[in-house]
């Protein structure tokens, strides 16, 4: 009697990298979805967003989380969201969508009023104790309803 062909194991695809090296990760609700696009930051950029979110949790620990347009959105359950991260060729921008409203304000202007950015290098240090008053402040304000 012949033996059923086997097919050798094919391993998962790997993620699409778009423009810049931002994970093209499929919109989706929860951590799942924000791990996925984690794990599929490319090189350094990864090890940022782990500790990102990790703070983030550490500081507001009932965050709700989501990816949207290709980027982890965080948030609070019927308030609306409060901040996302995005990967670019040279750095990880963080944008706070209250950050005017945060003390003291981050660094980086936008063309939005209230939008605040921090963009993270390769070889910078983060304020673990400033990013997390940042988090905590912004998670009590008004979030963004998309």
């Amino acid at each position: 009697m012949k033996e059923p062909s086997r097919k050798p194991a094919s391993k998962p695809a790997e993620p699409v990298l778009l423009s810049g090296g931002n994970p093209q990760i499929a919109k989706g609700y929860g951590d799942e979805p924000v791990q996925a696009y984690i794990a599929a930051m490319p090189g350094w950029k990864r090890h940022i967003g782990q500790r990102i979110d990790a703070l983030i949790v550490r500081a507001v620990p009932e965050v709700s989380k989501a990816v949207k347009w290709n980027s982890p959105f965080y948030g609070i359950e019927g308030q609306g969201w409060f901040m996302s991260m995005h990967c670019f060729t040279k750095y990880v921008k963080v944008a706070f969508f209250r950050g005017a409203s945060l003390q003291p304000v981050p660094p980086g202007t936008s063309k939005q009023k209230d939008v605040r950015y921090l963009d993270i290098h390769e070889n910078d240090a983060i304020d673990e104790a400033q990013f997390t008053a940042w988090v905590a402040q912004a998670s009590q304000l008004p979030g963004e309803k998309m």
